[in-house]
């Protein structure tokens, strides 16, 4: 079989078990036997050994033992169970303690990801439904051996389950599961320029999802960097705090041949798992909008006692979003030097604009730009997604710009690059064609300006928040003073102004300021003027605006060609009800 036919027939096990289990939960039984019969496959030469020396090996610690039986067995992982697939079916009426008493079997990772799944829970249920002989048995009959079927192979035909797993579930498809082209697409913009790297014979380099779902990102730059040198290795890291996400996520490490214990279960933020790790490279998809509330404390503590020791330095984003908080945790992941990083990373358009000048958000944009980290925001079409059909963005970040790049920001509209699909999964209705992607990636690749691509300074997009105020009118229709003698200002007539950075400013000088005033605001007001001690910088980056296109009206004779037409349409639609 080739790899769509092994999923579907895999996938085909749901036949067992519709009417006893939502279609929703199907991926939750299929997904940890796929992972158990495969794991099966890989220890079938070394099992016999690994069970004598597990006998033979009783005195030893168990941190000792496992890394005698791995070695044993050959792999990063080992069953010293006296069962396997064909035993569990030789005793068909035992088959849930024997079940229980394999899965045991496993080593420490291995047990971890069947806990994830919650398998003993399965096992039981499965039992009681008298399903799982039939199960087990199903699956027996697939051939995944390693002599037939490659870990890349096996990698492959995980992610269609995991795929089908998505589509079946909808509503929680969007933690589970990225949009496969969606990431390609990140990953061709962050290995674009590196290709001569990563082209060298024998080159190891490092990738890192903080948010890592079910390593969706992580399979495919490794499958993408292995197109460009089949003798590259790329080691991959992540953490992921959904449970059936993480085993989901560990499962495909240890099917792939790479080091499972490179992926860390919990919170990014409360528990980074890789504190002291720098990465040559990072994605993430983090959820959008999220509040992040129930971390509040440790996140304000650590902003409050490590400042820009720690991740926070530069501010904090209001409670409802934590977009921003993810962005910062990667970036204090950059290596530095000349090697630097390179991150890519989806945000809904709220990270954009939200928040006025000296706001957490508007302060973390102000610091990203002024550091010259931000490269590139790609606006892609909307519902691309599972779980929603809002617009969403890439940001490349980076502290190792191209030299024609320093100082620079490319925003790229690639709003109308894709194609409808014939069949929507939740949300998603639109997909990025492979012919979209190369097009998205040359318009980023040539860094030039036009129809789809603007380039912009730095300071661009900042600008002094300035505060102007009125003067108070007392009861006598006169000006009101201060003891100095300067007018008092009303502060229901004060007002607020963005004066706009000039190139390479980080701040407006009173001199920009002035002028400003003399331009805009005092042919209207004459009296106005500007508190200084109340300017404040912030940044924020109008997308909408800088693509905008103006659409003429149409013609009172267009639409009073469409009224009359309407009319005598919906007049024959009458008469036939009527007649």
């Amino acid at each position: 079989m080739n790899v769509q036919e092994l999923a579907n027939f895999i996938w085909s096990v749901a036949d067992l078990l519709r009417g006893d289990y939502k279609q929703s939960d199907y991926g939750e039984i299929i997904l940890p036997f796929t992972i158990l019969r495969r794991l099966d496959c890989v220890l079938d030469k070394t099992k016999d050994a690994v069970v004598e020396k597990h006998a033979s090996s009783k005195d030893l610690n168990e941190e000792a033992l496992e890394k005698v039986l791995n070695k044993v067995a050959g792999q990063k992982f080992h069953n010293h169970s006296k069962y396997d697939f064909q035993k569990l079916l030789a005793d068909p009426n035992n088959i849930a303690r024997n079940m229980r008493n394999y899965a045991a079997g496993f080593s420490s990772n291995a047990r971890e990801i069947l806990e994830m799944f919650k398998f003993e829970t399965k096992v039981k249920d499965l039992d009681n439904k008298n399903l799982l002989f039939l199960v087990t048995e199903k699956f027996a009959a697939v051939d995944l051996h390693p002599k037939h079927v490659s870990n890349m192979e096996m990698g492959y035909v995980f992610e269609e389950l995991i795929r089908k797993f998505a589509e079946t579930s909808n509503e929680t498809a969007g933690e589970h599961f990225t949009p496969r082209e969606v990431i390609r697409l990140m990953v061709n913009i962050l290995f674009i320029n590196d290709r001569d790297i990563l082209t060298q014979k024998g080159i190891v380099k490092t990738l890192y999802d903080c948010a890592c779902g079910t390593g969706g990102m992580l399979s495919v730059a490794e499958e993408y960097l292995h197109e460009l040198n089949p003798e590259a290795r790329l080691e991959v890291f992540g953490q992921e705090l959904n449970e059936t996400s993480y085993a989901i996520c560990k499962s495909d490490m240890m099917i792939k041949g790479q080091n499972p214990s490179n992926i860390k279960f919990g919170n990014s933020f409360t528990k980074d798992q890789l504190q002291e790790d720098k990465f040559d490279y990072m994605l993430a998809n983090p959820p959008f909008g999220v509040e992040w509330k129930k971390v509040q404390k440790e996140i304000q503590n650590e902003a409050d006692e490590l400042g820009f020791g720690g991740r926070f330095g530069a501010g904090l984003p209001r409670i409802s979003d934590g977009s921003f908080l993810f962005l910062q945790h990667l970036i204090s992941k950059m290596k530095n030097g000349s090697n630097g990083s390179r991150i890519a990373i989806v945000f809904n358009g709220s990270p954009l604009f939200t928040g006025s000048a000296g706001s957490g958000e508007s302060e973390i944009r102000r610091w990203i730009i002024e550091n010259d980290l931000l490269e590139t925001i790609v606006a892609l079409p909307d519902q691309l997604f599972y779980n929603t059909g809002i617009s969403t963005y890439v940001w490349v970040v980076t502290n190792r710009k191209e030299q024609k790049r320093k100082g620079k920001i490319q925003l790229i509209n690639g709003t109308a690059f894709f194609k409808k699909m014939s069949r929507s999964l939740g949300n998603k209705r639109n997909e990025l064609s492979d012919e979209d992607i190369s097009t998205i990636t040359k318009i980023y690749g040539d860094f030039k300006a036009g129809k789809y691509s603007k380039i912009f300074n730095n300071s661009d997009f900042g600008y002094s928040r300035i505060t102007v105020e009125r003067p108070l009118i007392d009861e006598k229709g006169k000006i009101a003073k201060d003891r100095n003698g300067d007018p008092k200002p009303d502060a229901k007539l004060r007002d607020a102004e963005n004066v706009p950075l000039k190139k390479g400013q980080v701040v407006s000088t009173e001199k920009d300021i002035d002028e400003y005033m003399q331009k805009e605001v005092l042919p209207h007001v004459p009296d106005a003027w500007v508190d200084h001690s109340k300017t404040k910088v912030g940044y924020e980056i109008n997308f909408t605006k800088y693509f905008y296109e103006y659409k003429p009206l149409r013609s009172l004779a267009e639409i009073r060609a469409e009224i009359l037409a309407l009319e005598e349409e919906t007049e024959g639609m009458l008469r036939e009800i009527v007649e």
